[in-house]
């Protein structure tokens, strides 16, 4: 089949419509719930200093206004899963989300990364085309049938989040140590049944290699139709124990909801009835059969995003040190949960004028979470030094100059030293360049 008859397949609207609504209402609850805990206050707030990402330094909390971005993504959340105004509310949704996923580095994580690309890809999508409030005020809306890549996209996306956290595994710390999940599981002791299995050391290897494998072929499975069910068995059941196993919010109930756009248009039709049915919404007529649209522009944006989704991961390959202990190229690349790290960093600032200097008592600039953050890895810690030097400069010094002495240790290996502790980082320029002043990883972690 060549491109152009592809491009003129087309599936039914339903499967993109009941993604529409679980997104929504997966992001309305987590919304929900971040604000219920009091963490806008806590991360956004409270804190002295933010971590900016490189290029986005522009971008930071808002002070109190800080909740306003979080109610506007709670109430976007809502109209997205209702489909009101649909087109409008993504966009808000995509740009308050990721604005405040930009804000602090110290929060990152792989599934705000994930709903951001989700959310994106939506924005060129029709996705209330089918069960949307906007449909029902406005029956030309009202597709039966939509481009089949408008599905597949989704689906490319998801594909590419297993499959590269997969490969990701595919390294000697996680197989041959079953490392990092060999310090993770016995800390769960508490759990009934559980407990005292996971204390023993065949299930960090069963875990290891059943989490690499699960990665690698849950996409296929769930491409595969005589495997589907079984692969969204799979799902659930990996997803339910991750969410017992480790504190990651709402992450793993984002994933399983996700995986039901590998199923077949009839499923979603079903689903659509019997929530209908639920809810005492009355059927429409007349319901277009095609969607009436010749614009190659939403399909240009979403074939290079996902391109771009495909290449950034590699980056790592620009690098010549251990990306596990520089992380140059770690970020956005699906590297799920795959290391652990503590460390040590003791700042010493100079006065190069008079020569005197002091040592620098983190815990007054920074909270206990960024600093353990901070103190592993060396963008963070550049941009730490920067900020010591800046406020000691307007404290009358002149010529500041910052040191650290630190100490790293990864994944169970006894702590190294990890930065030149005689390197002046005041004088050190953040860029995507590799860092020069980190010191060489004293070990091998073969693989991927």
């Amino acid at each position: 089949m060549n491109f152009n008859a592809y491009l003129n397949k087309e599936t039914k609207a339903a499967n993109l419509a009941v993604f529409r609504v679980l997104f929504g209402l997966m992001m309305f609850f987590s919304t929900l719930r971040f604000l219920s805990y009091g963490w806008v206050d806590k991360l956004y707030i409270q804190p002295k200093l933010f971590f900016s990402y490189y290029g986005f330094e522009w971008i930071r909390p808002l002070g109190v206004y800080t909740y306003a971005l979080f109610i506007i993504c709670l109430i976007s959340s809502f109209l997205i899963a209702i489909g009101y105004k649909y087109r409008y509310s993504i966009i808000i949704f995509f740009l308050c989300f990721t604005y405040i996923e930009l804000m602090d580095k110290t929060t990152y994580l792989n599934h705000y990364y994930f709903v951001s690309c989700l959310s994106f890809l939506m924005i060129f999508l029709p996705a209330n085309g089918r069960f949307s409030l906007d449909a029902y005020l406005d029956n030309s809306i009202n597709q039966e049938y939509i481009p089949k890549w408008n599905v597949d996209g989704i689906k490319v996306m998801l594909f590419i989040v297993y499959f590269y956290a997969g490969l990701a595994k595919l390294n000697s710390d996680w197989l041959v140590d079953a490392m990092p999940l060999k310090i993770w599981l016995p800390s769960n002791y508490d759990l009934p049944i559980l407990g005292n299995l996971l204390q023993k050391e065949w299930v960090h290897y069963a875990f290891s290699w059943g989490g690499a494998l699960y990665d690698l072929m849950i996409p296929f499975l769930l491409l595969y139709k005589p495997t589907r069910w079984f692969g969204f068995f799979l799902v659930v059941v990996f997803h339910l124990l991750t969410s017992i196993l480790f504190p990651i919010g709402v992450f793993p109930f984002v994933m399983i909801v996700s995986a039901l756009i590998f199923f077949d248009s009839s499923f979603h039709e079903k689903l659509i009835a019997k929530t209908s049915k639920l809810l005492k919404l009355k059927p429409l007529d007349n319901i277009t059969a095609k969607q009436k649209t010749t614009s190659k522009i939403p399909l240009f944006i979403i074939g290079l995003f996902l391109l771009i989704q495909l290449l950034l991961p590699w980056r790592y390959l620009l690098y010549k040190n251990e990306l596990f202990w520089t992380e140059e190229g770690y970020r956005f690349s699906w590297r799920v949960m795959l290391m652990e790290k503590a460390g040590y960093a003791q700042f010493k600032v100079v006065d190069k004028t008079s020569g005197k200097s002091f040592l620098i008592n983190n815990n007054d600039f920074l909270t206990s979470f960024q600093e353990k953050q901070m103190s592993t890895q060396p963008d963070f810690i550049l941009q730490y030094a920067h900020y010591l030097a800046d406020h000691f400069s307007k404290n009358g010094k002149k010529d500041i100059a910052v040191y650290v002495e630190s100490y790293v240790a990864l994944n169970g290996r006894l702590s190294q030293p990890y930065v030149d502790p005689n390197v002046d980082l005041a004088k050190e320029k953040d860029s995507f360049a590799p860092k020069k002043w980190i010191l060489s990883f004293n070990d091998e972690i073969k693989g991927l």
